[in-house]
């Protein structure tokens, strides 16, 4: 490894453990998430060291913004309970000049085609289920139907909302955004996961690992850990159904994209128009079987993006800051990794008792989005600089397209 390799990044020594290596220059890593990564970094079955990307933060078990690979074993809170999050983009034959002066009307259209916040479960649409979802839906459930009965036949203590949330945004920092890059061309982009149903599968099989551990749970640096041995029964059920889940979450993020398509094209506000060749569908909470050094293991990726040499990924801000489309250049010290965004600053309370509807309103002026106590925990100041994120990591990823908001809507 040469001197400029080794100085793009934070090597984290511990006499107990792997080495971690953390993209963290010019960035705050908050020592909750520091004693976290020192503690997976001592586990027995970790193929080489550790990698923290600059968006790290604390987690569940395990930091978000880390990635994990192992040999032997998986630890299923290190993957989390929303498992197959990630983002999507599609880029427009749209431009800025298309858009009206007023963007409220199209921010209404998204929120009424895309369910989104918490599922009622009484055929609301706008607030994130259906009792009788589009035939779209329909379809791809039966394709994914299958598989889950296989799972749930194994483990039929895993169950939840599954076609009802097909084609749903969710809560907390999930979101919709319009935006525009550098050459004022609108692009469409999506944030979420596997729902409720990969929420149901990650907690199940957690609370799983740590009863297979049974009296050696106590022996590890923190019980969120618990793990489950590969050649176990239990470790093969997990991996199956987390790339079910990975699916789920995969064709949700398409079904959404679909439907704001047709909700712009409804709208009456824009021009026709057509979806153009640059498109992106990642993961950033995900297991990938996967070769490094020469070695066969399992990555977890827990708010991390494979960024493989050419592979594209979706780097986003917060509300009120850019984003990015972004070009992986294959390097192997983050086994091929980058962040998934900003990555937060403060937890969602402390950014409740913080910031005000003003701040907000400051933070998100020229987005057309919502402003008012209820997106507060989402505000731009709970989050970390993008642009110092993105120069922690400038030997990770190459930028694309730079994007900014110009429509946001949150579940």
């Amino acid at each position: 490894m040469s001197e400029a390799q080794q100085a793009t990044y934070r090597l984290i020594q511990d006499h107990e453990g792997v080495p971690v290596k953390a993209w963290v220059h010019g960035v705050h890593l908050e020592d909750a998430a520091l004693k976290q990564l020192q503690n997976v970094a001592r586990l027995p079955f970790i193929h080489g060291w550790v990698a923290a990307m600059p968006d790290v933060h604390w987690g569940l078990g395990a930091t978000v913004g880390s990635v994990i690979p192992t040999v032997g074993a998986v630890i299923p809170a290190a993957v989390g309970v929303d498992i197959g999050c990630g983002m999507m983009a599609c880029q427009t034959s749209l431009t800025a000049s298309n858009l009206p002066d007023s963007l409220r009307r199209i921010r209404e259209e998204i929120e009424k085609a895309v369910p989104h916040g918490r599922s009622s479960g009484h055929g609301r649409r706008d607030k994130g289920s259906w009792n009788d979802p589009p035939l779209r839906q329909q379809e791809e459930w039966a394709n994914l139907l299958p598989r889950f009965k296989a799972i749930q036949e194994k483990h039929p203590r895993v169950s939840g909302n599954t076609v009802v949330h097909l084609g749903t945004l969710g809560t907390g920092n999930h979101f919709i955004e319009l935006c525009l890059d550098e050459a004022d061309r609108v692009w469409i982009m999506l944030h979420s996961g596997s729902r409720g149903i990969g929420n149901a599968i990650g907690r199940y099989f957690i609370e799983l690992a740590k009863e297979d551990m049974g009296a050696v749970l106590g022996e590890l640096p923190d019980r969120d850990l618990a793990y489950l041995t590969e050649g176990t029964r239990h470790f093969d059920d997990y991996v199956e159904a987390v790339e079910w889940a990975q699916d789920f979450a995969r064709i949700n993020r398409r079904l959404m994209m679909e439907a704001i398509v047709r909700a712009l094209e409804n709208s009456g506000e824009l021009p026709p128009f057509t979806l153009t060749e640059m498109a992106v569908n990642c993961h950033h909470n995900y297991i990938s079987r996967e070769v490094h050094f020469g070695r066969p293991c399992l990555v977890t990726r827990k708010g991390a993006v494979r960024a493989g040499k050419n592979d594209l990924g979706i780097i986003p801000g917060s509300m009120g800051a850019k984003s990015y489309i972004v070009r992986g250049l294959g390097n192997p010290e983050s086994f091929e990794s980058c962040s998934h965004g900003a990555g937060r600053m403060m937890s969602r309370n402390e950014a409740r008792k913080r910031f005000t509807v003003e701040d907000h309103m400051i933070a998100t002026e020229g987005v057309e989005c919502r402003k008012d106590e209820g997106v507060i925990d989402e505000t731009p100041a709970a989050y970390k600089n993008i642009d110092a994120v993105m120069e922690a990591q400038k030997d990770l990823v190459e930028v694309v397209h730079t994007l900014r908001q110009v429509v946001c809507v949150k579940g």
